[in-house]
């Protein structure tokens, strides 16, 4: 997933109220929109460097997005609409190894009357959803966690899934851990613990769980490397 233009550095000074962040653009500080809902727990240090697009807009009241920030010298995208671009991008590179031979994936597909699912992909006539979770968490070194905060609507996913699994298809949850310094992922039990019993559940009645990190270069963010899962 490239972005469509050379992202510009600053410096973190604050967030309020969710979607706004306060960043330092050379001598100026500016108000930027910040595309998570999450907590983004550990991440929200003073003084870290950060990387923002800027719009071209002219009916857009703020003209910055924040899309990276650094911690301890690892660069971490906290921007969660990326993240599907990233998977699609994966998908259509034949990254992903459970996904190398699929003959179609359509995105935001809708299932029952209040649900879309991510991707639904086919492989021989077999149908499959997937739903894609962006991890930015990480508490100790080299492991990623999720959730970051209490989840209701992760809540709403699996069971959703599960509903899905009753018809037929075949289910995924994907987290995609938009981290460079993480070679292990686990499940936050004591921030959200009825996510994780929930979802300990569902894998039992085959819920496939899979976990990929990314790697970061000045053009865009990829998909790079199967990561460890213990649940």
């Amino acid at each position: 997933m490239n972005f469509e233009k050379t992202l510009i550095s600053g410096v973190f000074i604050k967030r309020y109220k969710r979607f706004f962040v306060d960043v330092k653009i050379g001598n100026n500080i500016t108000t930027a929109h910040c595309p998570n809902t999450g907590s983004m727990m550990g991440l929200l240090r003073k003084g870290n460097r950060v990387w923002l697009s800027k719009s071209d807009n002219p009916k857009r009241k703020l003209k910055y997005t924040l899309q990276i920030i650094e911690n301890k010298k690892s660069k971490v995208g906290i921007n969660t609409h990326l993240t599907n671009k990233i998977v699609l991008d994966a998908l259509k590179n034949k990254i992903i190894k459970k996904f190398k031979n699929i003959d179609s994936i359509k995105q935001e597909v809708k299932f029952g009357l209040n649900t879309r699912f991510d991707f639904l992909i086919t492989k021989n006539n077999k149908k499959s959803f997937i739903e894609v979770k962006n991890v930015t968490l990480s508490r100790k070194d080299g492991l990623a966690e999720f959730p970051d905060s209490i989840t209701s609507r992760g809540l709403k996913h699996i069971n959703e899934l599960l509903k899905a699994k009753k018809k037929g298809y075949t289910v995924y949850l994907l987290y995609i851990i938009q981290r460079d310094d993480c070679w292990k992922f686990e499940f936050a039990k004591d921030i959200d613990p009825e996510y994780c019993k929930l979802l300990s559940k569902a894998v039992k009645k085959n819920l496939n769980v899979l976990c990929y990190d990314c790697k970061f270069s000045t053009k865009g963010i990829k998909l790079n490397r199967s990561i460890k899962i213990k649940i």
